[in-house]
């Protein structure tokens, strides 16, 4: 019995918001190679900016290397710790860029399998048959109280730490991400996107959203006004992945 493949589409976009002077979000995609990046960077407007475009451009340049023998996940990995290097060692090389960083989720997609992987809070979803699951964990300090059972999910959207993230790329000599690898069926839909995104957005209404029939681009275009309804108090990016017959 043979395998029938999965074909890949996606689109992005980026928004400002409604509160934010500049855009501290990058993202980068490439259908051909199978990887998609969306990053939030950190650190002040500049020094943000900074990290994440670092960032993107770190893991799609690596990402394309064909001579690289690993596995993909293997070669993700490595690209991330060399993102991460990059990122701190201009850092230290640059006062004014001190303590920059960024978060980062990464979708990795290789026919019917794909790998998520996730630092910060910048989270990877999948909609199936209409269902939107998260698939990434936060690593920020509100998310895993959560986790833990020390703080409910109605205190943790009022806390005023939300904005405290307990991993990032770039901040230190050493980051390791998560890794959650899926098995993809036709149909379904991958969203990679900014806290901007969530913060405005619950789930069921991100749901809603996306199992509307609309071609990718439309979609985003739909993400993103509606985040700005809501508020748009940061800089909103979302990039969806779709596997089709």
């Amino acid at each position: 019995m043979t395998t029938a493949l999965v074909h890949y589409t996606a689109a992005a976009a980026s928004d400002l918001g409604r509160k934010r002077s500049s855009n501290e979000d990058a993202f980068g995609y490439s259908v051909e190679r199978g990887v998609y990046v969306a990053c939030d960077g950190m650190g002040g407007a500049a020094a943000g900016e900074v990290a994440s475009s670092l960032a993107v451009d770190e893991l799609m340049h690596r990402l394309a290397d064909d001579s690289a023998p690993a596995s993909p996940r293997a070669q993700a990995e490595q690209a991330i710790a060399a993102a991460n290097q990059a990122i701190y060692s201009r850092a230290q090389r640059n006062q004014r860029l001190s303590g920059m960083g960024t978060t980062m989720v990464m979708l990795i997609a290789e026919e019917r399998r794909a790998w998520f992987m996730n630092i910060g809070d910048s989270r990877g979803y999948r909609l199936r048959d209409r269902h939107l699951e998260q698939i990434t964990l936060d690593h920020s300090h509100v998310e895993e109280q959560v986790r833990t059972g020390r703080m409910t999910r109605t205190d943790a959207e009022r806390s005023p730490f939300r904005n405290i993230i307990t991993r990032a790329l770039g901040t230190q000599s050493q980051v390791a991400p998560d890794i959650f690898e899926l098995e993809v069926e036709p149909g379904d839909l991958f969203l990679l996107c900014s806290d901007g995104l969530t913060r405005e957005l619950s789930d069921p209404l991100l749901e809603s959203l996306l199992s509307i029939d609309l071609p990718l681009h439309d979609l985003c275009a739909r993400l993103v006004n509606a985040a700005n309804q809501a508020g748009g108090h940061d800089n909103i990016t979302c990039l969806l992945v779709r596997a089709g017959a």
